[in-house]
């Protein structure tokens, strides 16, 4: 079984304080900072670019899961690359076999990761099946993209099951990250599914102190992944 990881959400802190939350994230022991990219159009809502990814790296050496949640993603992936990403996710939904191969040859000289996304709706496009060992995650969202505080559309979970048991079955290292409504009571259902690495923003930001949330979150999926 693939370890379980803790990415929050930094998206879901005061905008004004994300280094405030980075500090968080590495003080929590999180295993990695989740950056929401949003450009307005493909989703609607608009958060931070590049100059903001770098401003951040400066404050800790956790993994930075990047995801893109915009429309031509060719035009900022090295951008987001060049400033401290080392993980790009990109949306199937914009995504052609093309296009993949294209960003997956920017990422590969950079020696950065790559995953994919798939909103709630989306099911796993035919010509990712051919390329899933180019990919580093594949990010089954529970959540329409935009705005952290939703609650997880739990008619997607059949998606995550059919998602794990491929990578599974063909033996791949691919992450399996779910986005969207996390919480520790939903946190089990999540991980008996395949699920390994736990986005939270509100699940982790929302609560009293974000730093026992992230241990908080960690023990719900021990205790998930043991079967007590």
């Amino acid at each position: 079984m693939r370890d379980i990881r803790i990415a929050p959400s930094i998206l879901a802190w005061d905008l004004g304080d994300l280094g405030g939350a980075v500090d968080m994230c590495v003080e929590g022991g999180a295993d990695q900072v989740h950056l929401d990219v949003i450009d307005g159009h493909f989703a609607p809502n608009i958060t931070f670019g590049p100059g903001t990814v770098r401003a951040l790296r400066r404050r800790c050496d956790l993994k930075f899961d990047t995801h893109l949640m915009i429309d031509e993603p060719q035009r900022y992936a090295e951008k987001f690359a060049e400033a401290g990403s080392d993980l790009l996710t990109f949306h199937a939904e914009v995504l052609t076999p093309s296009s993949f191969d294209e960003l997956r040859s920017t990422l590969k000289k950079s020696g950065k990761e790559m995953g994919i996304a798939l909103k709630p709706s989306t099911p796993l496009p035919g010509w990712t099946l051919e390329r899933l060992d180019e990919v580093s995650s594949l990010v089954v969202m529970t959540v329409n993209p935009g705005f952290s505080g939703q609650t997880m559309d739990m008619s997607v979970m059949p998606k995550l099951e059919s998602v794990s048991a491929i990578v599974r079955d063909r033996g791949l290292a691919t992450d399996i990250e779910i986005d969207g409504g996390v919480e520790p009571e939903n946190v089990a259902q999540v991980v008996a599914r395949g699920g390994n690495v736990l986005v939270a923003g509100a699940g982790v930001f929302a609560k009293g102190d974000p730093v026992k949330a992230i241990g908080a979150l960690r023990e719900r999926a021990r205790v998930a992944e043991d079967g007590e």
